[in-house]
């Protein structure tokens, strides 16, 4: 049986604040099943499909839905910066404004390094334009 050896991905934070927003020590952002629940590009909020979701292994692999297509991709996790490189995906056509939030999510994260932010439940990724993807912890069950 092959497991996986989860990673935190941790901030130092150096203020104590807990309105940070940092994403806290030892909060796994790898190794979590994460559900996108909405992106805000240019200022304007998108709620995602239900099939949206994303994962990231401490092994430094990326895999999820975008909306409608699969994608995988290498991670790297630094702290709280996250790269993917070029996303793998399938090819199918969906709906009009699902393929629509599929290009934006897939954009947003693969537009320079991510930023994370979060707690425990949610966690937000800022791409290199300021766009985020709003993320909840995927509940098991």
């Amino acid at each position: 049986m092959l497991t996986a050896v989860l990673v935190p991905l941790t901030v130092a934070c150096g203020t104590g604040r807990a309105d940070s927003g940092a994403v806290s020590p030892g909060q796994q952002v790898t190794g979590v099943d994460w559900r996108v629940d909405s992106l805000t590009v240019g200022g304007t909020i998108r709620h995602a499909p239900a099939t949206a979701h994303l994962r990231i292994d401490a092994d430094g692999r990326a895999a999820g839905n975008l909306g409608c297509n699969q994608f995988s991709a290498r991670a790297t996790v630094q702290g709280d910066r996250i790269t993917l490189g070029d996303l793998r995906t399938t090819r199918m056509a969906c709906a009009p404004d699902r393929m629509d939030f599929e290009r934006a999510f897939a954009r947003a994260l693969t537009t320079g390094t991510l930023v994370a932010r979060g707690d425990d439940r949610t966690l937000t990724l800022t791409d290199g334009d300021g766009d985020l993807v709003h993320l909840s912890r995927h509940a098991s069950g």
